[in-house]
């Protein structure tokens, strides 16, 4: 009994630090994208266009051997 407990709080601990750190790097996404927004006009499909542009751009370069 004792060791099943163990287990689920180092289970318990693991998971809240995952979601923990899951928000943060939800809050800093969407304060980027807001400052982005409000500070320089460029809107989320902006930013999604320039990253598709630049995953094809960047497939489409011949590997150097």
């Amino acid at each position: 009994m004792i060791i099943t407990l163990i287990v689920a709080w180092i289970i318990f601990v693991i998971l809240w630090k995952l979601v923990k750190t899951t928000i943060k790097t939800a809050i800093t996404f969407a304060a980027i994208v807001i400052l982005l927004y409000f500070g320089f006009g460029i809107t989320p499909q902006d930013v999604l266009h320039q990253i598709t542009q630049f995953t094809q751009s960047f497939s489409q370069t011949p590997a150097s051997k």
